[in-house]
This record gives structure tokens, C-alpha cells and sequence, in this order.
């Protein structure tokens, strides 16, 4: 018979997996929230919109702190929709995550919207899942697919609204075609599923909106950097990062000359 201790450790889950248990449990929860599954718990009737948007983050938010506090009670957490202390900068583990990355989208009735759970060591986001609730996927940094060959012409998502002036000078030069769409997880997501070979991003971010896909993007054999070709670092005291670029290892030497060679007002 075994030993209690080896059947804790066989209950005990990777932090590969529960990444991804945490980002499916969310996800099913939002699905099931927008869909009005929920909706019966709340007198105003259906939610819509912003105040949608705000229940999800919520809701989201507070399932997965407690599945991290219950799972991982040593663990530091940083996430978009809690108050930030420093006492994650002394940590070695940091969970960084994101309940819903793409609250304008999930308020739309869109489904380019995500959820975002890293796992940070030493500052370095090597394990993550991002869950794409809406078409039923949850990606992993444990497990990798094979990316298709880059097709022609080339493909950069930006966002819907406002893309980045270096990402439209970068795709002109590079013949890329735009592909417009919702959160920062949907658009990494989409060069981890070969929709795409390019997501360069310049201004507006933070950490929870980049470093699950980052873990995911670079288990997947994908370059991530920093627009000035400096490594991808978290848990920093300040957790605006707001410029990078996620892309097929292949393009990035094309894409730092093309950005090298930009001007101040590009």
C-alpha cells in the first residue's frame, strides 16, 4: 500500500496543469456567466456590456485566487484585478494572471478574448496557459504543438482600434498583412496556432497581459523580446510592459532590422 506522502505527491498537480485547470475553470465560468447560466443569482436580470464585463472580472478573479491560495498557499500572486503589494518582489514563484483579458470583447459577445495564468521564476514566465473560452481551447506551455509553414503573404495581428504605428511601419516594410483583433492573448494565441506569424505590440500593457501568452509563445518555439531586443522580464517593481514582439524565431533578425531602422516619428 503506498505512504500517505506518495499519495500526496501523486495528487499534487504540475504547475503546467494547474495553469491550465485554473484558465479552464475561469473560462467555463465566463462562458456560463455571459451565456446567463448565471444570471438567475443576480435580481437585475441579464448583464450586458460593461457591467458584464466587471462581473466576469470579478467572478473570475476571486475563483482563481482561491484555487491559487488552496493549491499554492506559498506562492506570490499579481493580477490585473487585485490590489498590488510588494511582497511579490522578494518572491521566487509569482502567479501573474489575468481573469479576463478582453473585457470590451467578452462584453461585446465577441469571442477574441482570453484568460491569462503564468506562473514567474526568478523573474521568467516559463509556465502558462491561456484559455480561449469562446472556441473551447486552452493553450499550454506543456503542451506543444507543431507550428504549419509560414504561408504568403506574411500576417501580423494588431489590435482592432488603435494598432501600434512601429507594427503598421514593420508590416509595410515586411509586406504583412494586418489581421485586426481583441485581446492580447487572442492575437499571441493566434501565432501559437499558426493564424498568424507576427504580433508586435508598442504602449498599453502590463504583465498579466502578456506573460501567460509569452509562456506559452516561447514553450511553442516562438521569439519573444522586448522592441529593443532585450529578454521578456517579470515581477519587476513597475509592471507596465508595454512593448514587445511575439513571432515565428525565423522573422525576428527582418523584424529588430526593420525596427532599428524606424525614426523617431514612425
Amino acid at each position: 500500500m503506498p505512504s500517505d506522502s506518495a499519495e500526496d505527491a501523486a495528487d499534487q498537480k504540475t504547475d503546467a496543469a494547474l495553469a491550465a485547470e485554473i484558465a479552464q475553470m475561469a473560462g467555463d465560468y465566463l462562458m456560463a456567466l455571459r451565456s446567463g447560466g448565471l444570471n438567475a443569482l443576480r435580481a437585475g436580470g441579464a448583464l450586458t456590456g460593461k457591467a458584464l464585463g466587471q462581473a466576469g472580472d470579478e467572478g473570475a478573479n476571486s475563483r482563481i485566487l482561491a484555487v491559487l491560495q488552496a493549491q499554492r498557499p506559498d506562492d506570490a500572486v499579481l493580477s490585473e484585478e487585485s490590489t498590488d503589494t510588494e511582497d511579490r518582489l522578494s518572491a521566487k514563484r509569482v502567479w501573474i494572471v489575468d481573469p479576463l483579458d478582453g473585457t470590451r470583447e467578452y462584453g461585446e459577445g465577441r469571442g477574441d478574448w482570453a484568460v491569462h495564468v503564468a506562473l514567474v521564476t526568478d523573474g521568467v514566465a516559463l509556465v502558462g496557459a491561456v484559455a480561449l473560452p469562446a472556441l473551447g481551447l486552452v493553450l499550454r506551455s506543456d503542451q506543444v504543438e507543431v507550428l504549419p509553414p509560414i504561408g504568403t503573404p506574411l500576417r501580423m495581428v494588431v489590435s482592432r482600434s488603435r494598432p501600434a504605428p512601429e507594427a503598421v511601419a514593420v508590416a509595410g516594410a515586411l509586406g504583412a498583412e494586418l489581421v485586426p483583433m481583441g485581446s492580447a492573448g487572442a492575437k499571441a494565441m493566434a501565432v501559437v496556432r499558426g493564424e498568424a506569424d507576427i504580433y508586435l505590440h508598442s504602449g498599453g500593457q502590463y504583465e498579466w497581459d502578456n506573460a501567460a501568452p509569452v509562456a506559452v509563445a516561447r514553450a511553442h518555439g516562438l521569439a519573444c523580446s522586448r522592441l529593443d531586443g532585450s529578454p521578456m522580464r517579470y515581477n519587476r517593481p513597475d509592471p507596465a510592459l508595454g512593448d514587445f514582439v511575439i513571432c515565428r524565431a525565423e522573422l525576428l533578425g527582418r523584424i529588430m532590422a526593420e525596427l532599428a531602422g524606424l525614426s523617431p516619428s514612425s
